[in-house]
């Protein structure tokens, strides 16, 4: 049987959720049935190395997005691609239109991954976003949350939209919690053995709300010994860090950067803290409870909700609410052994919910009758 080509179109395989999510599909397609193309704009991408082997990664003579268009459409018609699937607005719509110009029999394969929209120009954006989704063969949203938001202000119709939640891969999460170690510069961290650690990843970028979780934090360390590990890169990282110096706790907070392997981190704390003001599905807390850490995170549109099923699996606070986010917080760290150790073996039984064995066969169905409906259309 001839195996189904399937396109993977992203910016880069940089060091964002969605680059993550195309590494944990592409890696876990069962090659008996897919075969798999990654293709980038001209740049390099941190999780490329962790690509498996057969993986064909084509990167475009370009760093525009703009200008990948018919590139990317002779790529489509000359590697005999079946499905192109893009994630993220602008580059969904590029690939939606990349394939109309190629002239193929490719569908395209949208996923949509934010909770985005709220100020008129934005909303408006979304709509011409919706105009050309609605083009494509099939949209996945990563969320129920994220869903509606689609139906709202996308304007697409309910029945066109399936929600498959973030694969996490729990074989190479535990593989890397096992063996790897901190990097050396970052060993003194962890050296006071009596000292709680805090510890969140993420974009240094307003959606994230790194401020409030800074003035949480402030006041959960007058009441506890501990520490807060911040990772992650963005235009914010040296207004944070002065931020932190005008709280006066500069020295209990560490920014570390992007990390390729923020699971050893993770290993070395005592709770994971989200404090976003919107999230599309939040796949750093699934990962979180994969690596055996209880979360705290802000209640916000929409996925953190979903991922810990309304506060079975977590707790939740309001968004921007650094009283409610600090009490949680210093609640968590101080759970008796018993208690504590009931709410990480929680969470790991809900992390094993999105493995991704489970998620990515959703996926291969949603490709397998992408092209079964378009067979059944030209009969």
């Amino acid at each position: 049987m001839k195996k189904i080509r399937v396109l993977f179109f992203i910016y880069q395989m940089g060091a964002g959720g969605a680059a993550r999510t195309l590494l944990n599909i592409i890696n876990n397609l069962d090659r008996e049935r897919f075969s798999p193309v990654l293709v980038t704009l001209n740049y390099e991408g941190s999780y490329e190395t962790e690509l498996k082997s057969d993986v064909k990664v084509i990167k475009l003579n370009t760093k525009r997005l703009s200008r990948s268009i018919f590139s990317l459409s002779k790529l489509i018609r000359t590697e005999e691609i079946d499905i192109v699937f893009s994630t993220i607005p602008r580059v969904n719509t590029i690939a939606i239109i990349a394939n109309l110009l190629s002239f193929s029999k490719a569908k395209n394969v949208i996923r949509e991954a934010d909770n985005l929209g709220g100020s008129f120009t934005e909303n408006l954006r979304l709509l011409a976003f919706g105009a050309i989704y609605k083009l494509s063969s099939q949209i996945i949203s990563l969320s129920e949350g994220v869903k509606v938001n689609l139906i709202n202000r996308y304007k697409v119709k309910a029945d066109r939209i399936k929600v498959i939640y973030n694969p996490i891969d729990l074989a190479v999460i535990k593989n890397k919690l096992t063996e790897a170690e901190i990097c050396p510069m970052h060993r003194y961290i962890f050296t006071k053995g009596d000292c709680k650690t805090i510890m969140t990843a993420g974009r240094l970028v307003p959606q994230k709300d790194h401020k409030t979780l800074l003035k949480a934090f402030s006041i959960v360390v007058k009441d506890l010994n501990c520490r807060l590990v911040i990772l992650g890169e963005g235009p914010l990282k040296n207004e944070l860090i002065e931020y932190a110096k005008e709280l006066g706790v500069h020295g209990n907070v560490h920014f570390v950067g992007f990390q390729k392997n923020p699971y050893t981190y993770m290993r070395e704390s005592d709770l994971f803290v989200l404090s976003s003001i919107h999230e599309g599905f939040s796949h750093v807390i699934a990962e979180a409870l994969a690596t055996g850490l209880p979360v705290v995170s802000t209640n916000c549109l929409s996925g953190p909700e979903e991922v810990l099923d309304k506060g079975k699996y977590g707790v939740l606070c309001e968004v921007a609410d650094e009283e409610s986010l600090a009490r949680e917080m210093l609640r968590v760290l101080t759970l008796a052994p018993k208690s504590y150790k009931k709410m990480v073996d929680q969470g790991y039984t809900r992390a094993k919910e999105f493995n991704a064995e489970i998620i990515v066969k959703k996926y291969e169905e949603v490709f397998c009758d992408v092209i079964s409906y378009h067979k059944r259309d030209n009969h």
